[in-house]
């Protein structure tokens, strides 16, 4: 297998040497009994080329929807997966599952197709759409634990003392098959694939996706994407202990403890890992609703980020992107929305000194209106302001339709003789 150097000190290449595959805890044929077992139970996502992510990155990208499954996360995979394989006594005596969100509905979803009880544990900062999803799947949700490894520790207890069946996210051999199905779609859909991008937490998907790839395609390149606030694989990886921590809107990969099965995988099949930081996530997200029309949570946008973080390594190649999961917070996701639209400059904040008497405000308003800005706030600042006792500061934000447009508004007014001071926006 070729190994490629880490592109950059944020990148992580795992061990050169060549994979004995045969010692490895997943099968080719393991996942392809998987697919079999799934044909029905889940949907074939598409895997489908971006025309205008390509334009943008300089690469030939495909994208793998996974945000379609009915829960909106290739976990349903693994998780129906390694509930077909309980016995009767295990069915009975029911499932337990630690998870941020994705991994739980998906238990929460087949168990109760399968009659199975599930019982999830969740991290108690877990978004309030997934704890919402995953009860109405019929589960009894635990919220306990300000990380998932607390949160393990919560369920591994209740394996000891409930006698529950634990479903892990990531480090179970029939997990891992279940997820890597994703592989043998994408190459099914687009079989000149030369690189697959993957986000990673704990690794399951990545594990399952390389161990699917490398064996139908020996020549296709596996690399994973963490956020730099998470990069407990690409620690592991240099050897070094983890050290994890902090907020992140991909809270699906924010994992601290790495599998044991996923890290032997990883060393043996998957050539890079990279690291990319949180705003590159929040431009992702947007760019995937903006321009495919999707909904893509942190997560489910990483492999996008770092085609965007690191242009060069992919330039000219035929990439393939898991979109793995959509399941993203309404409130968060208008937050990126709003952001995205300052960082592009079409969304500016303006501080206007003017004199505090009747017509000052009018005066403002028609110029903005005439240079074709749209004034969604305006603010008085008659007290916390530096301006005169007989003046005011007005704060405006106003939407304009570019970064050169709103530079054209803020002249507008500069040209109307007003003093103008920009707080933010890309003018």
């Amino acid at each position: 297998m070729s190994q490629r150097p880490p592109s950059s000190p944020d990148a992580a290449a795992p061990d050169a040497a060549a994979p004995d595959t045969a010692a490895l805890p997943v099968s080719l044929d393991d996942i392809r009994a998987a697919a079999e077992a799934l044909r029905g139970q889940v949907v074939e996502t598409p895997c489908i080329p971006s025309r205008t992510l390509s334009q943008i990155t300089g690469a030939e990208i495909w994208v793998k929807f996974e945000n379609l499954q009915f829960t909106a996360s290739f976990k349903e995979r693994g998780a129906f997966n390694k509930l077909r394989t309980l016995t009767e006594e295990e069915r009975r005596r029911g499932v337990v599952a630690m998870s941020a969100g994705n991994h739980a509905q998906g238990v929460a979803y087949h168990a109760g197709r399968l009659g199975v009880p599930a019982t999830i544990v969740m991290p108690e900062g877990t978004p309030f759409v997934k704890v919402e999803h995953t009860e109405n799947f019929g589960a009894r949700v635990v919220l306990k634990g300000a990380n998932l490894g607390e949160s393990q520790i919560e369920a591994e207890r209740l394996v000891r003392e409930e006698g529950l069946v634990l479903v892990h996210p990531y480090d179970d051999a029939e997990v891992i098959a279940g997820q890597g199905t994703v592989a043998l779609e994408m190459l099914a859909a687009a079989p000149d694939l030369e690189v697959l991008v993957v986000p990673v937490g704990g690794g399951g998907l990545i594990s399952g996706i390389a161990t699917a790839a490398k064996a139908v395609k020996p020549d296709i390149e596996v690399v994973g994407v963490e956020v730099e606030a998470y990069a407990a694989v690409a620690q592991a990886l240099r050897g070094e202990p983890p050290h994890v921590g902090g907020d992140t809107i991909a809270e699906g990969i924010a994992v601290k403890n790495v599998g044991r099965l996923t890290l032997q995988i990883i060393r043996a099949l998957v050539d890079e890992v990279m690291l990319v930081p949180d705003a590159e996530v929040e431009r992702a997200v947007a760019l995937f609703l903006n321009i495919e029309k999707t909904v893509a949570e942190g997560a489910g946008a990483a492999g996008l980020a770092a085609v965007l973080n690191h242009p060069e390594r992919f330039q000219g190649r035929k990439v393939g992107l898991v979109l793995c999961g959509g399941n993203i917070d309404s409130r968060l996701l208008a937050q990126v929305i709003m952001r995205q639209l300052v960082r592009e400059g079409r969304l500016i904040a303006l501080r206007i000194a003017i004199p505090d008497r009747p017509g000052g405000l009018g005066r403002i308003t028609s110029v903005v209106g005439e240079a074709g800005g749209n004034i969604i706030e305006a603010m008085h600042q008659r007290l916390f302001t530096t301006a005169t006792v007989k003046s005011t500061d007005i704060d405006l934000t106003i939407e304009c339709r570019s970064a050169r447009h709103a530079a054209k508004v803020v002249q507008a007014l500069r040209d109307a003789g007003f003093g103008v001071k920009i707080l933010t926006g890309g003018v």
